[in-house]
């Protein structure tokens, strides 16, 4: 054994596992898995096999994840990458969101965010409709959130950084769907991460537990009847799990555990290991690393019952109305969407696009309100690189479609002058279609606009 695991931390494992511990320990020693899940708001999984590059193979439990080895492909270097056609994701921590069955249409809370691989699914279950609340409260955190979320292309998000106390204040009874991906104790990671071993001891369980129950107290009064909540966990220990679900049942009796199709690898959740014998704990999941090829997950999918009988108004978002300068309009006059323009907001310096769909949000801590189109500068107006993710390659007048293998695509991403052909003007760069950013062309010369935060290093 190479992993110097704790001896409280194998005592209880032990017990969990009985026999099968030995099987879990000894996969320790193996190499993790590695997935990309397709992001089916701008591609689907049958489009993206025409280019695929890399030597996939399905991932059983997400029908748009799919194993890479890390030793031959390297994803994260691809300019389909950067193009927001994949995210690159453990494969059991798939599982939360493609359970947690999302409508288009939906408002959706994503509670505990950062760094943003579950909010970018639930973002293409979505497909631009309803209303994605992404939150984290760690500020910092929160800006990798962000970063996500533009490179997918999502344009109806809003994400905050919030304590759980604050939103509830604001959202009673006002999602239809949540997901709460809980900070815990880690201990299904411990193959992905050793700093895990070495920060875990006994007390972090009860910590997270009691931080997980802080959470729990708050999203209950956000979930509509009639909603859906997903619980999920990174961590093996009953008290983060079993015992939280009953803990979260306990607080409205209009909460029932809901039952999915589970993957014939994965556990089930265990009633001798919760406080009352919960029987319908059952219908939660196990994912244990020795039986699946993937780290450690807990989930579980519960509905609030009843009909919506709140009435409360949660106002529309307040516009600034502004009249839009000549070269926002002679900008937006190239491009194939109608902004409303009676949803478009200018704020100090940048302008905003607000989906109709939006609440009032005063008061909050804000880092994303809507689709950001761009900034403001002296007689000019310069778009956004969220406003280019968001684009389809057919909806701006001027384009530069590179294909994959055109070195001028590398020299792009890493924020070169190109050589390119087109009409003078701002210029949408696309690899194989699919758009990466903005150039300004002149006379055959593309001045890179690449956001220099995201640049291929």
């Amino acid at each position: 054994m190479l992993m110097n695991l704790p001896k409280e931390y194998i005592d209880n494992m032990t017990n969990l596992l009985g026999e099968e511990y030995k099987e879990y320990e000894a996969c320790l020693d193996k190499p993790m898995f590695h997935g990309i899940r397709i992001n089916t708001k701008k591609i689907s999984v049958e489009d993206f096999f025409e280019i695929n590059p890399f030597s996939l193979t399905p991932i059983p439990w997400c029908e748009n994840g799919f194993y890479f080895d890390e030793k031959i492909d390297k994803p994260s270097k691809h300019p389909y990458y950067y193009a927001g056609l994949y995210y690159i994701q453990e494969p059991s921590a798939m599982t939360p969101a493609a359970v947690l069955p999302v409508d288009e249409g939906d408002r959706v809370l994503d509670i505990c965010a950062a760094p943003g691989g579950k909010s970018t699914e639930l973002a293409a279950k979505l497909n631009g409709t309803g209303i994605l609340v992404s939150n984290d409260i760690s500020a910092s955190r929160a800006k990798a959130l962000l970063k996500n979320l533009e490179v997918f292309g999502v344009e109806n998000s809003l994400i905050i950084s919030e304590a759980p106390y604050k939103l509830s204040e604001r959202f009673y009874e006002y999602f239809d769907k949540i997901l709460i991906d809980a900070p815990c104790s880690g201990e299904g990671m411990f193959r992905k991460s050793m700093s895990m071993v070495s920060a875990w001891d006994e007390t972090k369980n009860q910590m997270f537990s009691d931080l997980q129950r802080s959470i729990l107290d708050e999203v209950v009064k956000m979930l509509k009847p009639g909603g859906k909540l997903l619980y999920s966990t990174c961590t093996f220990a009953p008290i983060e799990n079993e015992k939280s679900i009953e803990y979260l049942l306990s607080l409205d009796d209009r909460l029932k555990i809901s039952d999915w199709d589970r993957y014939e690898g994965f556990d089930h959740g265990h009633p001798e290991w919760s406080d009352t014998g919960l029987k319908d704990i059952e219908k939660s999941a196990r994912i244990w690393p020795h039986r699946v090829d993937g780290e450690g997950h807990f989930v579980c999918l519960v509905e609030k019952e009843g009909e919506i009988s709140n009435t409360s108004n949660f106002g529309d978002y307040p516009i600034k109305k502004a009249k839009l300068p000549k070269e926002v309009e002679e900008f937006l006059s190239n491009v194939g969407r109608d902004f409303n323009t009676n949803r478009l907001e200018i704020s100090g310096d940048k302008l905003y696009f607000i989906p109709d769909t939006f609440p009032s949000v005063r008061g909050l801590r804000i880092l994303r309100c809507g689709l950001y189109l761009g900034e403001l500068k002296k007689n000019r107006f310069e778009p956004s690189q969220s406003l280019a993710m968001a684009l389809k390659k057919e909806e701006y007048t001027n384009v530069i479609d590179l294909s994959a293998d055109d070195e001028r695509v590398i020299k792009y991403l890493k924020g070169e002058t190109i050589e390119a052909e087109g009409s003078n003007g701002w210029a949408l760069v696309c690899v194989d279609s699919y758009p990466l950013g903005w150039g300004k062309l002149n006379n055959g010369v593309l001045k890179n606009k690449y956001l220099p935060g995201w640049r291929l290093m």
